[in-house]
């Protein structure tokens, strides 16, 4: 009895001290780990974001970061209250788009984050939804399949786009919306242009990989290994891009998604290769943590990309 008055305490103490502009200002720096953006991102001045984060560290009287020189670094706890802070400024924002909702406006904040490939459909598919609901606010990131996993465990975002899925240590509801071929794809000189090439051939071709961690990475290694072959690996890129021009400059061959080649006319540099096994067919998914309450915005969004989304993947 006496720790469930403690607790009840407890919640009354931060109701009473911690107030929702530092809920706020303290999520800015956590995600931005800086100061200076968190107070240009809220129109305030470094001064006033210190001072609140620091009132704010005072009323849950446990250290939230470390500053070492510059560089801001979020304790255990730290994390903790950024997830929870998030948690109650996602609530206020449905709450807010609930009521508009009610008075027959759509209005909120909708927050995308896909993986680098994605970014050849996301923004067009975008600017469609957002014709329809001029007043939102939109953020897109686009990062590696890495970065993203990790802003899926700090909840930054509504939704998520990518190929394959995050192994099971991550509770996920996966929503399946279009096939994502993947291709070989060579330099429009090479011999192997305009043939029929065994997988087995392919080993003798100086292969252009994704780093590790890459979904497309991680399917061509499973695809040699089922066939015990060995990749020819020649160098590693980061970007779906940097393998198209490493392909331009003949430093090898590459496996892409064919969604990366749809900007390529007749008289490309890059041609796709007619290999065994190939085109690989994987999915594109949207996710979001089980459990998470999508906004209203987020729910429409999601059902405008199952309704519609195959429509702006050119494949």
């Amino acid at each position: 009895m006496k720790n469930k008055d403690n607790n009840v305490r407890s919640g009354q103490f931060l109701i009473r001290h911690a107030s929702l502009r530092q809920i706020q200002i303290f999520e800015a720096v956590a995600r931005h780990l800086s100061f200076t953006k968190a107070a240009n991102e809220l129109f305030l001045t470094q001064p006033t974001v210190s001072a609140q984060v620091k009132n704010f560290s005072e009323s849950i009287n446990m250290p939230l970061y470390e500053q070492i020189g510059r560089n801001i670094f979020l304790t255990d706890i730290g994390e903790h209250v950024a997830t929870t802070c998030r948690s109650i400024i996602d609530e206020l924002a449905n709450l807010e788009m609930l009521l508009d909702d009610l008075q027959g406006m759509t209005r909120g904040r909708l927050r995308i984050a896909v993986v680098s490939t994605a970014k050849y459909f996301t923004p067009i598919a975008l600017g469609h939804f957002i014709k329809k609901h001029p007043d939102i606010d939109v953020s897109l990131k686009i990062t590696n399949r890495e970065r993203l996993i990790q802003r899926i465990h700090q909840n930054l975002d509504d939704l998520y786009i990518l190929g394959q899925v995050p192994s099971s240590h991550l509770d996920l509801e996966v929503v399946p919306f279009a096939i994502n071929p993947l291709v070989v794809i060579a330099n429009c000189n090479n011999p192997l242009v305009g043939k029929k090439i065994s997988l087995e051939q392919l080993t003798q071709e100086p292969f252009i990989m994704r780093e590790e961690g890459s979904g497309i990475r991680s399917t061509v290694e499973a695809l040699f290994s089922e066939n015990n072959l060995t990749i020819n690996e020649r160098m590693i890129v980061d970007t779906n891009e940097a393998m198209k021009h490493c392909v331009v400059g003949d430093l090898g061959i590459a496996v892409v998604s064919r969604l990366s080649l749809y900007l390529e006319g007749e008289n490309s540099p890059i041609k796709e290769l007619e290999v065994e096994g190939f085109p690989i067919h994987k999915q594109w998914n949207i996710v979001y943590p089980k459990g998470k309450q999508l906004s209203l915005l987020s729910q429409e969004f999601l059902s405008f990309l199952k309704k519609s989304g195959t429509e702006y993947i050119k494949v």
